[in-house]
C-alpha cells in the first residue's frame, strides 16, 4: 500500500509531479470506466469526489436521477506504468455516492462492501485467490492464435511468454503479488495468478490486471481477451476461485481431525456454495458465451459435487499439506474471468454464509471422473449440472432471494434486465453455423 491516507496522495502527487488522476469504477456488468483530473481538481475530487452523469453508465441511474458522485479510495493509489516518466499518471478506485454522500445501492464495489461487512459480523474476513485464464490473438476480430503452445509449454511454442512477462512486471510495479503464470492448455491461451487476498482488495486486483494485460498485449501489437470461449474446440478461459473464510490469523476452514481437514465452517461453506450454485450461475458467468465453455470434455466444472483430487467437480478442496494450515481453502471452479468479480465475490461469499448461518450438511466427496458417469448414474447419485445457457441461468437468478439479498433491488433488477435484453439479441441472431448447416438442404 503506498498511501493509507489523502494526506499521503497530496504528497506523492506533488513530489512525483503527477499530471492526470485517473478516477476507476466499473458499471453492473463488471466494464472497467475511468475519468481524469489535474492536480489541480486533486483538493475537491479527493474530499469531496468528483461529479458524473450516472444515467450513460450501464445499470446506474436513470435520466431524471442522474448526478452520481465519485470518491477515490486513497488506499488504492497507485502509479501506472505506461504512463510513466517525468510527469507520470495514478489510479484510484472510486466508491460511487448519491449527491447527499450516502453508498449509491447500483455500485458494485458497494455490494462486495457489504457482503464482507456481514461476513466480519458473523467474525469472518474473506480471502480470494482467484486465477484468471485469458488468450492472445492478432487483433480484435477474428480470433487468430499467436502461438500453437499447450499446458506449461514453453518457449519455443509459447510464443506469449514476453508479453506474460511484462505484464507481470506492471503489475508488480502497481503493488499485485503474482504466484503464478504460465502457458494454458488452449494454443495462445495463458494465466497469471495473484496471490489470495481480502476480497475487496483482490476485486480491485482483478480488474486491475484484466486492464494491465489488455494494455501490454496492445504495446506489443496484439489483443488480449477474457472472452470466455473465443475459439470453437478448444479449452475455454476460468477464473478458478480459491476462497477461505479466517477468524483473525486462525483458517475457519481447518480442523486438523477431521478426515479432510475441514472445520464444519468450511464445510457448511462449500454445501451453501453447492446448494446455491444453480441460481449464483448467472452472475457468475453473465454472458452468452459463458456457456459455450461449461460443457462436458473441456475441463470446464458442469456438475455440482466436491471433491479433493477430482477436477470434474464443481468444488475443489486442495488436498492439506501439514504445516500449512492456514491454505486450507475452496477451489470454485465454474466462474469464468469475463464476470464482474465484486458481484461474483459478493454471491459466492453470500452462499457460502448461508451454509454456515444453517449449518448445510456436506455430502461425501466424489473422486470419480463425473464426465464418464451416465445420466442415469448421475441422477442416482442426485448429482445436478449447471444451467446449459443465459436463458436458463437467468431464470433461475430471477427467483432467487439470497441473490436479491446479496445484490440489492437495484443491482438485482438492473442486471436481470441487461441479460434478458442480451439473450433477446442472441436469440434472435443467424449464425454461420446455421448457414452452413441449413442453407444448402432447405
Amino acid at each position: 500500500m503506498i498511501c493509507k491516507n489523502i494526506e499521503d496522495v497530496k504528497k506523492l502527487v506533488r513530489d512525483k509531479n503527477v499530471s492526470f488522476i485517473q478516477f476507476w469504477f466499473v458499471d453492473v456488468l463488471g466494464i472497467l470506466k475511468s475519468f481524469a483530473i489535474t492536480p489541480s481538481e486533486m483538493e475537491e475530487g479527493l474530499s469531496e469526489g468528483m461529479g458524473f452523469d450516472g444515467s450513460s453508465i450501464q445499470g446506474f441511474a436513470r435520466i431524471e436521477e442522474s448526478d452520481m458522485i465519485a470518491k477515490p479510495d486513497p488506499t488504492t493509489f497507485q502509479f501506472l506504468p505506461w504512463r510513466g516518466g517525468e510527469r507520470p499518471s495514478v489510479r484510484m478506485f472510486c466508491d460511487i455516492l448519491n449527491p447527499d454522500g450516502t453508498p449509491y445501492e447500483g455500485d458494485p464495489r458497494y455490494v462486495l462492501k457489504r457482503a464482507m461487512k456481514k461476513a466480519a459480523d458473523m467474525g469472518y474476513t474473506f480471502y480470494v485467490g482467484p486465477e484468471p485464464e485469458y488468450f492472445y490473438f492478432e487483433s480484435n476480430g477474428a480470433p487468430k492464435i499467436i502461438d500453437k503452445g499447450g499446458y506449461f509449454d514453453t518457449r519455443p511454442l509459447d510464443k506469449g511468454s514476453d508479453l506474460r512477462r511484462d505484464t507481470i512486471f506492471a503489475l508488480q510495479d502497481m503493488g499485485i503479488q503474482i504466484e503464478y503464470s504460465h502457458h494454458e492448455v488452449a494454443p495462445s491461451q495463458h494465466e497469471i495468478d495473484m496471490r489470495y487476498d481480502e476480497g475487496l482488495k483482490m476485486a480491485d486486483k482483478l480488474v486491475t490486471l484484466r486492464m494491465v494485460t489488455k494494455e501490454i498485449a496492445r504495446q506489443h501489437g496484439y489483443y488480449a481477451t477474457f472472452m470466455p470461449k473465443p475459439i470453437f474446440g478448444e479449452n475455454g478461459s476460468g477464473l478458478h476461485c480459491h476462497q477461505s473464510l479466517f477468524r483473525g490469523n486462525k483458517n475457519a476452514f481447518h480442523d486438523a481431525k477431521d478426515k479432510y481437514n475441514l472445520s464444519e465452517v468450511g464445510k457448511s461453506y462449500i454445501a451453501g456454495i453447492m446448494k446455491h450454485a444453480r441460481e449464483i450461475t448467472a452472475v457468475l458467468n453473465q454472458w452468452v458465451n459463458s456457456y459455450k465453455r461449461l460443457v462436458p470434455g473441456y475441463e470446464a466444472p458442469v456438475y455440482i459435487a466436491w471433491a479433493r483430487r477430482n477436477r470434474s467437480a464443481l468444488v475443489r478442496v486442495p488436498m492439506y499439506k501439514p504445516g500449512k494450515e492456514k491454505a486450507t481453502r475452496i477451489e470454485f471452479r465454474s466462474p469464468d474471468p469475463a464476470c464482474n468479480p465484486y458481484l461474483a465475490f459478493a454471491v459466492m461469499l453470500a452462499a457460502g454464509l448461508k451454509g454456515i448461518e444453517n449449518k448445510y450438511p456436506l455430502a461425501e466427496p466424489i473422486e470419480e471422473d463425473i464426465y464418464d458417469f451416465s445420466a442415469e448414474k448421475r441422477k442416482k447419485m442426485k448429482i445436478q449440472e449447471l444451467p446449459g445457457n443465459l436463458y436458463e441461468a437467468v431464470s433461475l437468478v430471477e427467483k432467487s432471494d439470497l441473490v436479491r439479498d446479496a445484490l440489492g433491488d437495484h443491482i438485482f433488477n438492473k442486471f436481470i434486465e441487461n441479460k434478458k435484453i442480451e439473450w433477446d439479441r442472441y436469440r434472435i441472431h443467424v449464425t454461420e453455423y446455421e448457414i452452413e448447416k441449413y442453407l444448402p438442404i432447405m
